[in-house]
């Protein structure tokens, strides 16, 4: 199925707030008898080394990539590149092993899913920025 490219934006808005939705409220479900100061200093410090180091930049690399296309139409899974697609695969599979093994005690679970969802969802947000954006530049 083809989509308008600014649409690729739209997409990847709304699997990144999804991914980021799901995993933020895993964290804070983790953190119903973890909450202290320093669990929550350290779930901000979390998502600063996420949104800063990775989700920041990746945000501004695919709409580059994605508003680089030379043609208007593009297959609806280009919102991601191959190395994205397995980075993704990758996390959910050592997050699923990591909450079904039980080697993740529930204060890790707090911190840093509380954290990387946080920086999840802002990049989704990110995201439908770029897409706003590009909706207004594609105006005539």
């Amino acid at each position: 199925m083809q989509v308008k490219k600014n649409t690729l934006l739209l997409l990847a808005c709304l699997v990144w707030t999804a991914a980021g939705v799901n995993i933020l409220r895993i964290g804070l479900l983790a953190y119903a008898t973890q909450v202290s100061l320093p669990h929550i200093l350290l779930s901000l410090l979390v998502f600063f080394l996420f949104q800063v180091f990775v989700f920041g930049r990746l945000v501004g690399k695919h709409t580059r990539r994605i508003l680089g296309y030379w043609e208007d139409r593009q297959f609806f899974l280009r919102f991601f590149d191959k190395k994205s697609f397995l980075l993704m695969a990758g996390m959910m599979s050592l997050g699923m092993f990591l909450r079904v093994s039980g080697l993740a005690p529930d204060p890790f679970l707090a911190v840093f899913y509380s954290g990387l969802g946080a920086a999840l969802l802002l990049a989704g947000l990110l995201f439908g920025r770029n897409y706003g954006r590009a909706l207004r530049a594609a105006r005539p």
